[in-house]
């Protein structure tokens, strides 16, 4: 056999093997969610740098067209004065350099104080120094090893001259507070992982509970100690496991009891007619023919009551199986007739109808009809001959309820519980009747089966009732 196939697993698995898809999925929908904001504030950032840049060319070039020059009050004759103008009034942010170019080389820059200073950046000079020279208003994206920048490149055209100004963008800058928000969600995403993980402990590890306190039942249970239940607790499926097993265990541990009781009732009561029959076959006088008749009628009427005992015994084993009795709607009238019908034929007694249920009740005919006779065979067996046996059957409270009435010996109330048990028989019975004392525990069991349950009344020297009491309609239909 392999190996992996008796290792026991760790106890931990399963609930590792739950949590961590709890975790990664969590993870994986705090990074997406990050991912989404990250690009989406970052795409929000270039909107705005561009809406900028664009508003600046839109200021030059209405400057350029009609813009006077401040010194003088007449036009600008130039590029250089636009220019010079133009950057004298704007107002930069932190993450914003303006320089301005006439010809192929920066004339002004911006004042000494501004953050961010384009000709400090030999690469970007080099890179814009070209389209200075054109007559395109261009906006792009420069990278140098400083830093990655956002350019508006604006010419300023004179009949004379050419100018341009150079509007940047230092990128880096103006995401400085995305990446401070993203490092701020990183961390926060980070010890909602940790508090994800915790709660994921606890919450799965309770609700795998039930699992572990049935597999300690499990363990627990063996051929001596059935007894074991695993708690139910709460209102889930794991509960409704719970409770499944536990109904299994009381079907298993029925049917052992059940096997035990076989076992313990076939070993303890065959083992007298067995030695009865052993004992006469011993002593038999083989050349005496009247010995011998006499032994082997003796041996035939242990062994037919003991195959009795036998068929009695396996009925009441096969009592806790599943299809033990087959109920189905059934006329109590007619199971009433047709079982004093066959009573009848049980014994020479005064046999009397008392009263009939017209109405249908959830049953096995069969297996009703049998425990009713039973009861009928007891009142004969344990009455005299010509002695009144009454048989009925009425409702009462939603109950059906099937009765035998005799005149016979009746049972003295201190031993009501004896004649419940199986092979239980009182010593006036013993006196009275032959008998195994298995017929009232076929009552019951039948009685049972059908979730009933069996009264006695009996006074001694009176007479006994036996009235076996049935729900008149299944359980699930009762509930509703």
């Amino acid at each position: 056999m392999d190996a992996s196939q008796t290792a026991p697993r760790a106890p931990g698995s399963i609930r590792h093997r739950i949590m961590w898809p709890m975790i990664l999925l969590a993870g994986l929908a705090l990074l997406v969610s990050g991912g989404i904001v990250s690009v989406i504030q970052d795409r929000s950032i270039t909107a705005a740098v561009d809406e900028r840049l664009e508003r600046t060319r839109d200021e030059l070039k209405v400057l350029a067209q009609s813009g006077v020059d401040p010194q003088t009050g007449d036009q600008f004759t130039g590029p250089s004065e636009v220019l010079h103008t133009f950057l004298s009034r704007t107002v930069l942010g932190d993450a914003e350099g303006e320089v301005a170019f006439v010809g192929d080389r920066i004339e002004w820059m911006a004042s000494e104080d501004q953050p961010v200073r384009p000709e400090d950046d030999r690469a970007l000079i080099a890179a814009v120094a070209p389209l200075a020279t054109g007559d395109r208003i261009i906006v792009d994206t420069i990278r140098t090893d400083r830093g990655t920048y956002r350019v508006l490149v604006a010419p300023v055209v004179y009949p004379t001259s050419q100018g341009a100004l150079v509007h940047v963008y230092d990128m880096d800058v103006a995401r400085a507070e995305l990446r401070t928000t993203m490092t701020l969600y990183a961390v926060v995403a980070v010890v909602t992982m940790v508090l994800v993980a915790l709660a994921a402990w606890f919450v799965v590890g309770r609700l795998l509970r039930p699992i572990e306190e049935l597999r300690a039942a499990a363990e627990s249970i063996d051929e001596r100690d059935l007894t074991t239940r695993v708690p139910v607790r709460g209102n889930d499926d794991l509960t409704a496991l719970s409770a499944t097993i536990n109904r299994m265990l009381d079907r298993v541990q029925t049917s052992v009891e059940g096997q035990r009781r076989l076992l313990d009732d076939v070993g303890h009561e065959l083992r007298t007619p067995i030695t009865v029959v052993r004992g006469h076959l011993e002593v038999v006088d083989v050349d005496d023919p009247v010995d011998v008749a006499q032994t082997r009628d003796l041996a035939i009427e242990e062994v037919d009551r003991m195959g009795g005992m036998i068929n009695d015994l396996l009925m009441l084993a096969r009592a806790t199986e599943s299809d033990f009795v087959r109920p189905g709607w059934a006329d109590v009238a007619s199971l009433t007739d047709q079982t004093l019908g066959k009573a009848r034929a049980l014994g020479d007694r005064r046999w009397r109808l008392e009263r009939v249920a017209a109405a249908e009740a959830w049953l096995d005919v069969s297996r009703m009809t049998q425990a009713w006779l039973q009861l009928a065979a007891n009142a004969v067996k344990y009455s005299e001959p010509g002695s009144p046996i009454s048989l009925g059957s009425r409702l009462h409270r939603g109950e059906v309820q099937l009765w035998v009435s005799d005149a016979g010996i009746g049972i003295a109330p201190e031993q009501l519980r004896l004649v419940r048990e199986r092979f239980g028989r009182t010593r006036e019975a013993v006196q009275h009747a032959d008998g195994a004392g298995l017929g009232l525990s076929i009552v019951e069991t039948i009685v049972a089966a059908h979730g009933g349950r069996l009264e006695i009344e009996s006074v001694p020297g009176e007479g006994s009732t036996f009235t076996m009491i049935l729900p008149i309609s299944p359980e699930k239909e009762t509930d509703a």
